[in-house]
């Protein structure tokens, strides 16, 4: 790249006048130099001539960035109405929130934030009724809150608690250990851990992690090489046992858990996001584990819950899409000689964990949770009564204990924390969220739609009661459709205001998802990856020709894979939609995969450097490669951070430099930049609420929405 890149940055609004509505005249961005870059692809030449946005330690790239924010921040402070909804937002995200407590023999572990805590607190109490006290404050860590509490791993006996901090939002952790009777913090010290759990084994625990980083490639260079160590407590990194590594596939990761015994530590090995082989290691000592395969990757996936003397049992969907129960000897690699104990059902089966002496099974039925307890034999013992139709949570709980903690949500119902005895069947409610919010004049209804192919949709549509189906409501339209993950209802306090002022939110649970198992992923990968954006795209058009919105008030929102769902639809239907708002998208299909775990999706995206076909496919749907000249594309406001070491800034800076230069019409095209922040996890409360309040104000503006709080 050259190093003189000279900017023209031209930063500020034209006048626009204080009412409720979107201004008509041009914003004047700032203008990204072009470089003439050329990539060749099979004999077909691609241009990428802001190639020098990639490069995040330029003094270039942050030059642009600034500039972008002040552009952006002009125009926000310009929204009449942002003030009031900051501090509507502000208001009711006030009120305590509880996690769903676990323990570790006779102490029990919870987390809180008081109400706007940047980061929650890590509670523990001796005994189920004994005094909460403070045992991990992670706000003390830093100034601001950017430092977050990522992992965290109790010792069998109870005496330590190993945790993994993140900076700043990015993968990258640091594990500490603390005494858990004195609170002292000890002298271990973990770098450069990525992807990685912590699961402990006597005096010391297994964990993953990568060797350091060039330095500059910190936070976009490609991960490779991936491995396990075990650290005794008491010494240094450099003296950690290395358990496993692979030096002939440096782009494969490496997950270590143990059962619950301690007695087998199981490995689970991934080249993408999608499938991964599994091997077993009996635990005699610690300087020679032997792992014997259980079950070759990469094309179905295996997860080991726990074991039953010998035998592990084995989540999985070899030879069932919807999932099933078995169990398998260690050394065992045969599958003629699993043991069924649950059989594949309708339902897709999400996950199975020990409690008491049963096994408790969750499903999801039609985007919802279904749970039940059944005999370790795989006899069916009872269904278990759920609040209603929502999503359930963090069902803890021991084997041998008569009591279990769990959580649920819908999208009207908030967050509530409940305690159950196995024996006697019975749930008691012991944390509601206090929230400022009657979910009695709200309605939540699930249809089913057809999409371009004929396909039945499900989506959820959420609303104030009383609103008129005219086609002139504001809606904001969400969806994922990747990577087999389930979107349920949920409650989220960034949401309130718009539906407060009469707003419409829905959420699709588009093909690519994992709402209907595999088959269902499947249908939105690879080359049929267009099933989701089709799928999406069916959503809105239902949403108008059945009189709920109309194109002028209709917003679409997605982050991650969902802001590649967003980048797509927009720059494909540019008319159905009258703002967008694609969150920490990837947006550049063909490059992806050069940048940090990139490489893992490939098993949802296929790879550029693949074949010539999977090349023109990526080609044709790429949200940056198809911005066209002269379109007028939706309202937009891309969000990204300068920490995002999963899906890399690059993607949002080249899309918008891009999608600026290209644009034909008059509406904003802007790009929200958030410094020390990542890709989501771990974002400080101050910050959430601040980019709500951008985001939400930008849609609500843009929709000509003239809310009064």
């Amino acid at each position: 790249m050259k190093t003189n890149i000279i900017f023209l940055t031209i930063i500020g609004l034209m006048f626009m006048t204080q009412r409720c509505q979107p201004p008509k005249e041009k914003i004047n961005y700032p203008v990204a130099t072009k470089v003439d870059t050329v990539d060749v692809y099979f004999g077909h030449e691609v241009s990428d001539p802001y190639r020098w946005l990639e490069d995040d330690n330029s003094e270039e790239t942050a030059l642009w960035v600034s500039a972008e924010n002040a552009v952006t921040k002009s125009y926000l402070d310009k929204i009449p109405f942002r003030p009031a909804l900051e501090q509507r937002l502000t208001e009711i995200w006030n009120y305590p929130k509880y996690g769903v407590p676990f323990n570790k023999g006779e102490n029990y572990f919870f987390f809180k934030n008081n109400g706007v805590q940047n980061q929650s607190v890590m509670y523990m109490q001796r005994g189920i009724d004994g005094d909460p006290e403070v045992l991990l404050d992670p706000n003390k860590l830093s100034e601001d809150g950017t430092v977050a509490l990522s992992s965290l791993g109790i010792s069998k006996n109870g005496q330590y608690l190993a945790y993994g901090i993140s900076t700043g939002g990015s993968d990258w952790n640091e594990i500490y250990v603390m005494d858990i009777e004195t609170g002292e913090k000890l002298s271990d010290h973990i770098n450069w851990v990525k992807f990685s759990g912590i699961s402990w084994k006597g005096d010391g625990f297994f964990y993953s992690s990568y060797d350091a980083p060039k330095e500059g490639d910190e936070l976009s260079g490609q991960n490779q090489f991936h491995k396990v160590y075990y650290h005794a407590l008491g010494t240094t990194q450099k003296d950690d046992l290395l358990i496993y590594e692979d030096k002939d596939h440096p782009l494969r990761n490496f997950y270590a858990y143990l059962t619950e015994d301690e007695k087998f530590l199981i490995l689970g090995v991934t080249e993408s996001t999608s499938g991964n082989a599994l091997f077993a290691a009996k635990l005699d000592k610690l300087n020679n584990i032997e792992f014997q395969e259980i079950a070759a990757g990469f094309d179905n996936d295996y997860n080991v819950i726990d074991n039953v003397g010998d035998e592990l049992i084995v989540i999985t969907n070899f030879e069932a899409p919807n999932q099933r129960l078995v169990s398998t000897k260690y050394d065992n690699s045969d599958a003629a000689n699993w043991k069924e104990i649950i059989p594949e059902k309708e339902n897709v089966l999400q996950g199975a964990s020990f409690v008491g002496d049963m096994l408790f099974v969750q499903y999801i039925q039609d985007a919802s949770s279904k749970a039940f307890f059944y005999k370790t034999d795989g006899t069916l013992v009872r269904e278990f009564e759920l609040p209603g139709i929502g999503s359930l949570s963090g069902f803890n709980g021991e084997k041998g204990s008569n009591t279990a903690f769990y959580g649920f949500t819908s999208f009207t119902f908030p967050s509530s924390v409940y305690k159950y005895d196995i024996e006697k069947n019975v749930s008691e409610v012991m944390h509601t969220s206090d929230v400022d919010f009657n979910p009695e004049e709200y309605i939540t209804d699930q249809i089913f739609y057809e999409s371009k192919d004929g396909t039945k949709v499900p989506m959820f549509i959420i609303h104030k009661k009383g609103v008129v189906m005219d086609g002139n409501n504001p809606t904001m339209l969400y969806g994922y459709g990747g990577f087999n993950i389930s979107l349920t209802p949920s409650f989220s306090v960034s949401r309130l205001p718009f539906l407060e002022q009469g707003g419409i939110y829905v959420m699709v649970n588009l093909r690519g998802g994992g709402e209907y198992g595999e088959k269902w992923h499947k249908a939105g990968t690879l080359q049929q990856k267009q099933n989701v954006f089709d799928d999406f795209i069916y959503a809105a058009k239902y949403l108008i020709n059945n009189n709920y919105t109309s194109s002028d008030k209709l917003a679409i929102i997605g982050g991650s894979n969902g802001g590649l769902l967003v980048g797509a639809c927009m720059v494909q239907e540019p008319e159905l939609f009258k703002v967008a708002i694609p969150i920490v998208g990837v947006l550049d299909m063909l490059r992806y995969h050069n940048f940090t775990i990139g490489w893992a999706w490939a098993s949802d995206y296929g790879r550029s450097d693949d074949s010539e076909e999977m090349f023109n496919y990526l080609l044709g749907y790429s949200p940056l490669h198809n911005i066209k000249k002269g379109v007028n594309y939706p309202a937009t406001m891309a969000i990204t951070a300068d920490h995002d070491d999963r899906v890399v800034p690059a993607h949002t800076f080249k899309f918008m430099a891009t999608l600026q230069e290209m644009d034909g019409g008059e509406n904003p095209v802007l790009v929200r930049i958030e410094t020390d922040a990542g890709h989501g996890a771990g974002k400080p409360t101050d910050k959430q609420i601040s980019e709500a309040a951008d985001m939400y104000g930008f849609i609500m503006y843009n929709l000509g929405m003239k809310p009064q709080f």
